[in-house]
Order: structure tokens, then C-alpha cells, then sequence
């Protein structure tokens, strides 16, 4: 080894200064902070140009005034507010905590809504979806083994996909999908129909006697089918503000939900000579809501019910399609598309069936790549519970005051894009706390 020369520099690395964000561009880098933070760590803000006016309508005096080329972003950034967990977590776990409360609301009051609902009958149900042919899967527990032979583990990619492809009823699969939002009114009639049924009640008076309020969520199970979870509740005449009859029970309307699931079908297109028939799958899971202040652990309650479908609320199609979000303008962009071969065979056959005359109805190529299914993922009655928009409404309220009654509000904006330059993501996930979009996908991989 030779001597060392106490004269000789040693070399240091230069700092990695070009992959630093510059903000030297910014001038009001302390608004441009609090403008960041008031995202809350949205993964896709919207960009908005435009301006914002607020005059007096006596003197005509202006205000207030806001123009997004004053910003310090140089626009105007609100949240994407996309409910998709894989889209943007921080938008969709607002999106949870509103459906929680909605959901807690119509189960024990609050929000607008009496307290009395917590007395009402009130189930929490499952609907599935019937079997296309038979595919991997996990039994009870995790250990015993699938149909294939093998014990498949969690996250394992062969779960849902089907053992045979070639035998597999892709095209049921899919118009099943896309009648399901049909199916699901076909059975709340039956539900009307099957609880006045057992009440002794004619079907012109039960309106007048009680009424079905019901909030609902739209899942995907890894197979690619939709399933719905509810929760049920049986009303008075007048909804949550009047008790149910004293013979609507907890037990009668979890017998009237399995009963109308079984006899609810909806009749379908004829395919290649042979006519197709749409129903749920046998396996109906009912569940009576207990109130948490009378049961232990082990029973369904209020919160739970409300942690469950908020849960069910922020999922996309991400279990069966991973990252296909946007539509379809030609089936060959499925080709760029990272799909499992299951999905994108459904994807193929929805589009397939677009293009038939008696199906243009189903807007299936619009909906290929939700897999034929066209509804809402979150809906409920109107005298369920309070509304996405009330809760939001009465969070801004004290936040942002309206204008005085006297003062004209003049506003036009824009859309000029979504999401933000690489230095602007990387100072909002500092702010926030989270990762840029590159390094989220470099964690993943």
C-alpha cells in the first residue's frame, strides 16, 4: 500500500443538485405551501384557471378578487375527490370517513336523523353472484385445498381465474354484470312484495303502513362479479321520524331478504339460440344490526356495519382488472393495458357484445372496462340517511362563510389540467408526508 500524501485532496462526490426540486420560479414560496397543504396530500389535484369576483350590488364597489395567475401555483388546485383507494388515498379516505358517517347515521341517528332508528329492524345483507364455471379459491381458513389440488395463499394472482378458461361463460359473466343494477330493483320489489306478504297486508297499503330504506354498496369480487352489500331498515310511514308496526320485526325482514333474493331474476337476451336468465348466487348472507350498547364483541353492531361498507365503498375494479381505470376508445388499447388474462378476456367479450343492435341498450363497450357493470358503486333512499353533499356542506360551512346577501358573486373557471409538476408533487408529499406517484410505484415494485 503506498504512503499517504497528506497534501493530496481527496475527491468528494458532487451533490445530486439536478434531481433536487427547484422552486426559484416561485415567488411566494410560503403561499405556495399553504396552498399545497390545503390538498391534504390529493395525489391528483385538478388545475383550474379563471377568476373569481365579489361585488357590492348597491355601489358596485369590487371586494374581492381572485385570479389563478395571482396564485402562487399560478392556478387554482382542488382535490380530484376520486373515491378510489388506488387512485388517490387521501381523497378516497375522505371519501370513507363521509360514507362511514352516512352509514352510522341511518343505523343510530345523528346527522339530521333521530336517534329512534337505532330501534328500528335493521339487517346488514350480502347478495352474490351466481357461479360462471369453477375457478380458484381459497375454503375456510386458507388450508384446504382448491379444486386444482393446490392450497393457494393470499394475494396469490391464480385466485378467481377461472380452471378452465375455455369452458368458462364469459358472456353470462358479463351481461350479469350489466344487469345487475336491475336485478338489485327487481329485488326490492320482491322485498315490498314479501314483507306485506307476511304482515297480512294488501300490496296498495303498504306504502301507507311502513316503508324499505335501504343504503348499498357495489363490490367486485375477484372472479370479476359484482356483489352488493346493504343495510336494511324497515321505517314507518313517514321514514326514520316514525316507528315501524310492532310486527315488523328484525327476524321477519331477514326471513323477507333471503326469500325475495331467491325469487328475484331478471329475463335476458337471447345468445346463440339460447335464452339468458340473471339472478343472485345462492350464497345470501343476512346479518340482524345489534345496538353496540346492549352486545358484546361478537356481534354485529352499528360500527362495525358503518367501518365495513365505507370500507367496501373506497374499492374499484382493482381486485379483477388492477390498473385499468379509464374507458376504452379502441379494444386494441387493451393491448397497452397491464390486465390479467381473466379481466381482459372479459373486457373482449363486453366489447364483443357491444357491438350487437339488441344490446345497445347495455352500453357495453362504453362500460368494458368496468366489466359490463354500469351502476352507481354507492347509492341509498332518500330517507336512509342524511347526504354526501350535507356532510360536506356542513364541514365548509364554518370554514368558508358565504358571501353577505348584498354582495354579487361573479366566477368563471376553467379546466386546464390534473395533477402537478414533478417539483410541486414533490413538496406536497413533503408537506404531507406521503410519496410522489414515481416513488409510490417504485415502492411497489
Amino acid at each position: 500500500m503506498p504512503p499517504h500524501d497528506p497534501a493530496t485532496t481527496i475527491p468528494r462526490p458532487e451533490p445530486a443538485t439536478a434531481a433536487l426540486p427547484t422552486f426559484t420560479g416561485y415567488r411566494n414560496l410560503l403561499g405556495l405551501v399553504r396552498q399545497l397543504s390545503s390538498l391534504g396530500g390529493c395525489a391528483q389535484p385538478i388545475r383550474l384557471e379563471g377568476q373569481r369576483t365579489e361585488i357590492d350590488a348597491f355601489t358596485g364597489e369590487i371586494l374581492r378578487e381572485l385570479k389563478s395567475k395571482e396564485l402562487p401555483a399560478g392556478h387554482l388546485l382542488v382535490r380530484c375527490g376520486n373515491r378510489r383507494t388506488t387512485r388517490c388515498p387521501s381523497c378516497a379516505e375522505l371519501y370513507r370517513q363521509d360514507t362511514y358517517h352516512l352509514i352510522a347515521a341511518g343505523l343510530r341517528g345523528g346527522k339530521n336523523i333521530p336517534e329512534q332508528v337505532a330501534t328500528h329492524p335493521r339487517v346488514f345483507a350480502t347478495l352474490t353472484a351466481p357461479s360462471y364455471g369453477p375457478v380458484h379459491g381459497r375454503r375456510v381458513g386458507g388450508t384446504a385445498r382448491c379444486r386444482c389440488g393446490r392450497t393457494h395463499t393470499k394475494g396469490d394472482p391464480r385466485l378467481g381465474t377461472p380452471l378452465d378458461p375455455e369452458r368458462y361463460d364469459y358472456t353470462g359473466a358479463v351481461l350479469r354484470n350489466a344487469h345487475a343494477p336491475a336485478l338489485w330493483a327487481r329485488f326490492m320489489l320482491h322485498l315490498r312484495r314479501t314483507i306485506a306478504a307476511a304482515a297480512g297486508l294488501p300490496q296498495r297499503l303498504f306504502s301507507k303502513v311502513v316503508r324499505v330504506s335501504y343504503a348499498k354498496v357495489a363490490e367486485y369480487q375477484q372472479r370479476g362479479m359484482i356483489h352488493f352489500h346493504a343495510v336494511i331498515r324497515l321505517d314507518g310511514r313517514a321514514g326514520p321520524y316514525t316507528p315501524p308496526p310492532a310486527w315488523a320485526t328484525p327476524e321477519l325482514l331477514a326471513d323477507a331478504i333471503r326469500i325475495a333474493a331467491t325469487r328475484a331474476h331478471i329475463d335476458g337476451p337471447e345468445i346463440n339460440g339460447c335464452a339468458r336468465s340473471f339472478a343472485f348466487g345462492e350464497q345470501i348472507d343476512t346479518r340482524i344490526i345489534r345496538s353496540s350498547a346492549f352486545q358484546g364483541g361478537t356481534t354485529i353492531t352499528e360500527g362495525k356495519v358503518a367501518g365495513y361498507v365505507a370500507k367496501y365503498a373506497t374499492k374499484g375494479t382493482e381486485a379483477a382488472t388492477g390498473s385499468l381505470y379509464h374507458r376504452l376508445k379502441r379494444i386494441t388499447d387493451l393491448w397497452f393495458e397491464s390486465v390479467p388474462e381473466h379481466a381482459a378476456q372479459m373486457i373482449r367479450t363486453a366489447w364483443a357484445l357491444g357491438a350487437r343492435d339488441d344490446l345497445k341498450h347495455l352500453n357495453l363497450r362504453k362500460w368494458a372496462h368496468m366489466l359490463g357493470f354500469r351502476g352507481h358503486f354507492s347509492t341509498k333512499t332518500r330517507a336512509y340517511s342524511t347526504t354526501l353533499s350535507a356532510l360536506r356542506a356542513a364541514w365548509h360551512r364554518p370554514h368558508t362563510p358565504p358571501p353577505s346577501p348584498t354582495t354579487l358573486v361573479l366566477a368563471h373557471w376553467a379546466y386546464d389540467g390534473t395533477g402537478l409538476t414533478p417539483d410541486l408533487e414533490r413538496l406536497s408529499a413533503l408537506i404531507n408526508g406521503g410519496l410522489t406517484r414515481a416513488e409510490a410505484v417504485t415502492a411497489d415494485a
